[in-house]
C-alpha cells in the first residue's frame, strides 16, 4: 500500500490523515487522528527527554517536520521509542 498526504483513511472507518514528516528517514510519515492523536514513528522520542530521535538522516528535514507538527492540531504524540507525551509539553521544551 502506498500512502501520502492525500490518502483517505475513511474507507477503512478511520478519521485520520497522513502527515509527511521526513527527517528520521526519507519518506517518513505520521498519522494524525481527528481527535489530535499523532502516531509519529521515529521522528520524535521520549527516552531521556522529549526530543527528536537520535537517529536522523536529514537534520534540516527533521526540523522542518517539527515546525509542521507545531502548526497541526495535536494533543498527544505516540512514538516508536518511549512513553507518549502531550504536544504542549513538547513545545515547551523546544
Amino acid at each position: 500500500m502506498y500512502i501520502d498526504e492525500r490518502y483517505d483513511f475513511s474507507e477503512h472507518g478511520i478519521d485520520a490523515k497522513v502527515l509527511e514528516i521526513p527527517g528520521h528517514s526519507q519518506g517518513s510519515i505520521g498519522i494524525l487522528t481527528s481527535n489530535g492523536e499523532l502516531f509519529c514513528g521515529d521522528l520524535l522520542a521520549n527516552v531521556k527527554k522529549r526530543d527528536i530521535w537520535s537517529i536522523i538522516d536529514d537534520k534540516d528535514a527533521a526540523y522542518a517536520s517539527i515546525e509542521k507538527l507545531k502548526s497541526s492540531q495535536i494533543n498527544i504524540v505516540y512514538l516508536g521509542h518511549g512513553q507518549p507525551f502531550s504536544m504542549e509539553l513538547f513545545m515547551k521544551t523546544q
